[in-house]
């Protein structure tokens, strides 16, 4: 199980709060070493006028937090006023601090990420080992929580910075399928399809769920539609271009300024969503001048789940694109063949076109023909290739 930020956070907070109230504290907080200052990162606290405040900082040297992990102060100390080295920090006697206990939070590495604290304004004659062991378990827990959202922010960081300078050196090229009337042969369309440089190990759909999760779908996506478009004016006569995007993009607005740019009634937006939308109502409005212009929306993925169904329900596409796993068992299959024929129907009363996906053999193409779908695309009917590939070959 994946352990988001929020987790962590509400975990460790909760952890704060009962260590606390265990050990009858007025605070407790997690701090971080960083950069030579001591940052609050979390901080459960009942007293009023403590600063002692999420991502608040000081220098580490005056905290007591550096000094009890190098050892000149103690992990438990029933009242820091009588303790000389504490009573040289000016927040011992400025607060004043009474029982304080600290101990480390090391990772796996043997990194001290910072320290687990927590003190009150009172002494206490009471507190022992015990509570000190106690510390120590809620700060290895907190370790385990925290090396997990360390490891996922510099995850995140090397991915910023791996998409940033693939942005930069334009590090894709676009490849164009043939989308064709399986009654002649001819070709409608072709679909542009992404191929990155810099690292071939990992799909293109990879490559964008990766951009999705540090927020640069947007501009990928959208890098990506431009670079398809430069090649618009090759295109034979009546084809038209077939783009991808996802809803987020096409929110952005900028999408639809760019592809108001060009002869619309060329171009096809295939809205690439694989989860569930909760409010279809934006999406729809955005759409509204791309197909008054007379571009036309396509949904994938059709009879491959629930998601693109309500796509289909919702956007009212003009293409319905059938899902590859469908075409793939179209031909031995009755279910597949089934639902492939409802689709169909459903599509002639919408008024929306087939076009299936991933034809790869005669048998597939026989049954797609003998269901009356219209289009198709596939290794079968054309590769992926460069468009100057497929202008030499007509």
């Amino acid at each position: 199980m994946t352990v988001t930020h929020r987790d962590v956070d509400q975990l460790v907070q909760d952890a704060l709060v009962s260590v606390r109230q265990l050990l009858r504290m007025e605070v407790a907080f997690v701090s971080e070493f960083s950069d030579g200052r001591r940052v609050f990162r979390y901080v459960d606290s009942i007293a009023d006028g403590i600063p002692v405040r999420v991502a608040a900082s000081d220098p580490l040297e005056d905290s007591y937090c550096l000094r009890v992990v190098d050892g000149r102060l103690p992990e438990l100390m029933h009242d820091a006023c009588a303790v000389p080295e504490a009573r040289t920090i000016a927040a011992t006697t400025a607060i004043p601090v009474g029982a304080h206990v600290s101990v480390p939070i090391r990772l796996s590495d043997g990194r001290v990420y910072g320290t687990f604290c927590c003190f009150s304004r009172s002494a206490d004659e009471t507190l022992n080992d015990r509570d000190v062991s106690t510390m120590r378990c809620f700060a290895e827990m907190t370790a385990k929580f925290i090396e997990e959202q360390v490891a996922e922010e510099r995850r995140r960081r090397e991915l910023l910075a791996r998409y940033r300078q693939l942005l930069d050196a334009e590090s894709f090229r676009i490849v164009y399928q043939p989308i064709v009337r399986l009654a002649d042969a001819s070709v409608a369309g072709y679909e542009a399809l992404t191929r990155f440089t810099d690292d071939g190990s990992r799909p293109p759909d990879v490559r964008f769920r990766e951009a999705a999760e540090i927020g640069m779908q947007d501009e990928l996506e959208l890098a990506v539609v431009r670079r398809a478009l430069r090649s618009f004016a090759l295109l034979p006569g009546g084809a038209y271009v077939s783009l991808n995007a996802s809803p987020q993009t096409l929110l952005s607005g900028a999408l639809v300024e760019t592809l108001l740019q060009y002869p619309c009634s060329r171009l096809v937006l295939e809205i690439t969503e694989h989860a569930s939308v909760e409010d279809y109502a934006p999406i729809a409005q955005a759409l509204e001048p791309l197909r008054q212009r007379g571009v036309r929306i396509a949904v994938d993925d059709a009879g491959a789940g629930y998601a693109s169904f309500r796509h289909i329900l919702k956007l009212r596409p003009d293409l319905i694109k059938l899902d590859t796993s469908l075409i793939r068992q179209i031909d031995t299959d009755r279910q597949c063949r089934a639902l492939a024929a409802a689709i169909v129907r459903f599509a002639e009363e919408a008024g929306s076109s087939v076009v299936a996906e991933g034809v790869e053999t005669p048998a597939e193409l026989a049954v797609l023909c003998d269901l009356g779908i219209g289009l198709g695309q596939g290794y079968l009917l054309g590769r992926p290739a460069p468009i100057d590939d497929h202008l030499q070959t007509r």
